[in-house]
């Protein structure tokens, strides 16, 4: 038997991707052989689907002249999981979502979602830069710090990473960057085309990466201060960018005015009293010191989100999320979204959309975020109650993959996954990176080899022929970035063409003074394309792929009447692309009539072109 079913297809499913709740689907698998004829071999077709965690049930697929068809209405959000049984033989999801007999095979999947769930205008279709504060830019002024702490004055040192005597690694060395260094630099965000800034976290720390929160309603002092921030919300909006915060409520800091381990707070912190205002904010096992922490890390005390004094205190009228969003946030970014419980997240999404209606959410997840399981648990953050975007490492791993290897197969497979499961709301505010504060540098992956010595990655850095194949490779990476699904996400000095290894050799200061200017002016092209008159495709454009074999691929990008065509070829192979009428390569800005050779190893953005 030859059947022919693919998702993506929507002759095959009529919406692509999530569907809205009581919405109807129609279905319909083709009865063909392998030249596309119909062999009418089968005799009967039946749907099996399910809700997650729910018994399956069987539905009859109605026999057409070209296969079985079937329209249903879903009326419930969830995830729904399904196949075919054609003559009592499975018929499941093979290679790019395509139907196969194989019992090896997956099941499909039907992401539902709220009817009412919209996910900001305004941050679709623009360009995010993610800052680590302490190293993007100093300015100047007398920023205060608190003891414990080390202001160094070797800007681009290298960070301090070896543990001190007792075997930990103290993270407690500042280079300075604050806040009003952001404001002095709006101008050069600009002209990368950036519309959105997140920052990793701002509030009073104890360490350099400040994921240890001290207090969430200070502004860390060595950043500056309230007014400082407001100063730089204020002047960024004139510049057409807003601020998006890290948003850390899984954890604290030990060192913090709510566990106060070490007493430098004027509060009764957890740790010190059973009798605390604190003391149920967090997981003793052992009154006072054997409680959870997260992943072990003692100084990372765990907090107990079924804490009514914690909801109260983070979503609260007066709390952390309403404080912040007042001050003219754009949204929160949240840390470990896969640490936070369901109900915490839908409260959260409801504190936040009541305060600020168009505030985007984006969650820290690695995963596919439509079925992800966590602790055991089906997470249902894209069904419209709780995040609007996630991080995409999904696409990095592909885009990475792709360009290492020269296989689009991982990439190819990776779009499909999201094109299928996600709702096209969530696709196109998707959160695209190719590193973070959390992995190596990009360029450094492209280049350099693998290192997993912490001496030698300090002192490890590419040589002239490795940076000059990696700024190659880089280049094929960001053009894939940039243009599929989502909003690229540069992270700070990427652009730049920054080094470095895992942390804390991938948070090294902004080489304010030797920016690799090819790099620079190649962000700031793909920046500009996406920031002008593209930018409706890339906000609310669809995808779909125009070619692709082992090492090639070309898709379009749509909306209305505009549309743009984007290669990568990592493969050895030449190809002919054919257009009627004049048509430009954005990049390079060559014209030209009707045919275009793709070269091995090359990229594009296409587009017509009107004299």
């Amino acid at each position: 038997m030859s059947f022919y079913y693919d998702p993506l297809d929507s002759a095959c499913k009529s919406v692509r991707g999530a569907i809205p709740c009581d919405s109807v689907l129609t279905l319909h698998l083709y009865d063909k052989n392998e030249s596309g004829e119909c062999t009418f071999s089968a005799q009967t077709c039946t749907l099996i689907l399910w809700k997650n965690g729910e018994e399956a049930k069987f539905f009859p697929m109605k026999r057409e002249t070209d296969g079985f068809s079937l329209s249903l209405c879903f009326h419930e959000v969830g995830l729904y999981f399904y196949h075919f049984e054609i003559d009592g033989a499975k018929f499941k999801r093979g290679v790019l979502r395509r139907g196969v007999f194989d019992g090896c095979a997956c099941d499909w999947q039907i992401t539902v979602f709220d009817e009412d769930y919209t996910t900001p205008a305004w941050f679709k279709g623009g360009v995010m830069y993610q800052i680590f504060p302490d190293r993007f830019y100093r300015a100047d002024g007398q920023y205060p710090i608190k003891e414990g702490k080390y202001l160094r004055n070797d800007w681009g040192g290298l960070p301090s990473f070896r543990p001190d005597s007792n075997g930990k690694i103290k993270n407690n060395d500042f280079f300075g960057g604050n806040l009003n260094g952001v404001r002095e630099k709006l101008g050069y965000l600009k002209d990368l085309g950036v519309t959105v800034i997140y920052f990793n976290p701002i509030f009073e720390a104890f360490s350099n990466h400040r994921y240890d929160t001290g207090d969430y309603m200070k502004i860390d002092c060595l950043l500056g201060t309230e007014e400082d921030f407001d100063a730089l919300v204020q002047e960024a909006e004139r510049f057409g960018i807003r601020i998006i915060l890290d948003g850390v409520f899984n954890h604290t800091g030990d060192n913090s005015r709510y566990f106060n381990k070490f007493g430098e707070y004027d509060s009764v912190g957890a740790y010190q009293s059973v009798d605390s205002p604190y003391a149920d904010w967090y997981k003793f096992k052992e009154f006072p010191d054997l409680y959870e922490c997260w992943w072990g890390i003692k100084i990372l005390p765990e907090i107990n989100e079924q804490s009514a004094s914690y909801q109260e205190f983070i979503m609260g009228e007066n709390g952390v999320l309403k404080k912040w969003l007042r001050h003219g946030i754009g949204g929160y970014r949240l840390d470990v979204a896969d640490e936070l419980p369901d109900f915490f997240l839908k409260k959260l999404r409801k504190t936040v959309k009541e305060t600020k209606p168009d505030a985007v959410i984006i969650g820290e997840v690695w995963e596919d975020a439509s079925n992800k399981i966590s602790y055991d648990v089906r997470r249902e953050y894209l069904q419209g109650y709780e995040l609007d975007s996630v991080m995409n490492y999904p696409l990095k791993d592909g885009i990475i993959n792709f360009i290492r290897t020269g296989m689009t197969y991982m990439l190819r497979e990776t779009i499909a996954m999201l094109l299928d499961n996600y709702p096209k709301q969530t696709l196109d505010s998707l959160m695209n990176i190719l590193g973070s504060h959390d992995t190596p540098r990009i360029l450094t992956v492209f280049g350099g080899e693998e290192c997993h010595d912490k001496e030698e990655m300090a002192v490890r850095f590419l040589s002239n022929e490795e940076r000059r194949k990696a700024k190659d490779l880089l280049k094929m990476a960001a053009v894939l970035q940039f243009t599929l699904p989502g909003v690229a996400c540069i992270y700070y000095g990427d652009e730049a063409g920054m080094e470095g290894y895992q942390d804390p050799f991938c948070r090294r200061c902004f080489p304010w003074d030797n920016i690799d200017t090819e790099l620079h002016d190649f962000y700031k092209k793909l920046g500009n394309i996406r920031a002008g008159e593209f930018r409706e495709i890339f906000a609310e454009g669809t995808y779909g792929e125009v070619f692709a074999d082992t090492g090639c691929i070309v898709f379009y990008r749509q909306y209305a009447e505009k549309s743009i065509v984007v290669f990568v070829n990592r493969g050895s192979c030449k190809y002919s692309l054919h257009f009627d009428g004049t048509w430009k390569e954005l990049l390079s800005e060559e014209v030209f009539e009707g045919k275009y050779t793709v070269d091995s190893n090359s990229f594009g953005i296409l587009t017509k072109y009107y004299v």
